[in-house]
């Protein structure tokens, strides 16, 4: 299906109304998943011509993707990664454990950037960054484009190694999401280390719902695995 390449409107406007000079990407991966990390990309890309083909990762093939994310790790002036754990978003909850891995991405990067365009239209960054949310910025803007692409291989890289100590779950093929592999090993074997145990998956998993951590003020999004 024919899509608009992204491009660099929104940074330019930032610039001009805001006056900052470094804006940087963010996007996320993992949010929806019922295992592994939620991880968090953050690209700064200039404003030089986006490569051929980027756009949001979901609407590129993994052949496609992974040799784009080898490009664009070349390509971007600068790129970081952060990880939120199952474990921190038990116990922090799916906001703060995105602002978590999204600071821990930032401050990884070699300059901090001046202001950030973070996908979606929920600033979970809160008021420590001068933040402009885009939906569907993951298309739009080349910067978050970027991010997404970068964020979404090495994530999908890092659960095809969990696959190696859990195979009965096929985190290779699902990257800890549901499916019916992942589901019927649920049931048989239960959770893993790597799964979130605060999220309501583990209802209908009669035989482990023992295992279920419970915590005051937990969203329903959050419970129910959605991916926002």
């Amino acid at each position: 299906m024919p899509y608009e390449p992204p491009t660099h409107s929104v940074e330019r406007s930032m610039r001009a109304t805001l006056g900052v000079r470094t804006v940087a990407g963010v996007d996320e991966v993992g949010r929806g998943a019922w295992a592994g990390p939620v991880t968090v990309c953050a690209a700064i890309t200039g404003l030089r011509r986006a490569p051929e083909g980027l756009t949001d990762s979901k609407l590129i093939t993994p052949k496609r993707r992974t040799a784009l994310a080898a490009v664009l790790a070349d390509w971007v002036t600068s790129y970081a990664l952060g990880h939120a754990s199952p474990e921190e978003i038990d116990d922090l909850g799916m906001t703060a454990a995105l602002r978590l891995a999204a600071e821990r991405a930032l401050e990884q990067l070699p300059e901090r950037p001046d202001a950030v365009i973070l996908d979606g239209n929920h600033n979970y960054l809160g008021g420590s960054w001068q933040v402009r949310t885009v939906i569907k910025g993951d298309q739009s803007c080349v910067a978050v484009a970027a991010a997404s692409v970068i964020a979404k291989v090495r994530r999908d890289a890092a659960m095809v190694e969990l696959g190696t100590e859990c195979v009965p779950f096929a985190f290779a093929d699902n990257a800890g999401y549901p499916s019916p592999v992942h589901r019927a090993a649920l049931e048989e074997f239960g959770p893993t280390g790597h799964h979130r145990l605060s999220w309501s998956y583990l209802d209908a998993l009669p035989r482990w719902q023992h295992l279920k951590k419970v915590r005051e003020g937990i969203d329903t999004g959050e419970q129910l695995g959605f991916d926002f």
